[in-house]
């Protein structure tokens, strides 16, 4: 029942930087993305929200100031961690990417061993299961180290694609995630699965989560998706 892998969007118009960058945080165990200026970062963003974000300052079509302006003024992606990477160094600079919105500002030419630092603290605060933390709401508990689950002291028994649903919901009480997004996190992007067996499998684990009583934590939006709390 392994961790889903946290996704990284990374947006940068220098291919050869794009791609060190993108080789390094997948040896760091995360699955990257690639776009390669600000409006493909957008719509890659609006059809499946990514855990964090690296955002290049300086690029054609649309600056990084614009993309991290947009992603900070929408409801559904404020709460996306952008790391923005710039060659301007001056204060100023520094001060209008923070205002902007960006979580961290990394001025070039940086050291990849801090970037990484970097990424693995913004992550920590979205996907607390990868940094082996305890997820809990209400009277639930898990456990990403032993894999245990728990509701109201009781142990729970959930199937590897139960575990990996509660898992993602834990990690974001209150957020609606689509059937398409639960199939991205909890499957992966590359295996084909109708989005019904979505439904199916929340049915079960709705049932494991009130086999010893408690009211449903599960929302259902209808027309849209699932979420917690």
């Amino acid at each position: 029942m392994s961790i889903p892998q946290p996704q990284v969007l990374l947006v940068e118009d220098e291919p050869a930087q794009r791609e060190v960058l993108a080789y390094n945080l997948e040896a760091e165990g995360y699955a990257v993305r690639r776009a390669e200026n600000g409006e493909e970062a957008l719509l890659m963003i609006s059809e499946n929200a990514p855990d964090l974000v690296i955002l290049d300052w300086m690029m054609p079509l649309m600056s990084g100031i614009e993309v991290c302006r947009q992603l900070k003024t929408r409801d559904e992606t404020r709460a996306i961690p952008v790391i923005m990477l710039s060659a301007r160094s001056e204060e100023v600079d520094t001060v209008r990417g923070l205002e902007t919105g960006a979580d961290d500002y990394v001025i070039k030419p940086y050291s990849l061993r801090e970037l990484m630092a970097r990424v693995r603290t913004q992550l920590r605060r979205t996907r607390p299961a990868a940094a082996g933390a305890t997820l809990g709401f209400e009277d639930i508990s898990l456990d990403p180290q032993t894999h245990r689950v728990s509701r109201n002291g009781e142990e729970l028994k959930l199937g590897p694609t139960e575990y990996r649903l509660l898992l993602t919901l834990l990690e974001r009480p209150g957020r609606v995630f689509s059937r398409d997004q639960l199939l991205d996190h909890v499957w992966g992007r590359d295996i084909y699965v109708d989005t019904r067996t979505v439904d199916v499998h929340i049915a079960r684990l709705r049932r494991a989560l009130g086999r010893h009583g408690g009211t449903d934590p599960i929302r259902t939006i209808r027309g849209t998706g699932y979420a917690l709390g």
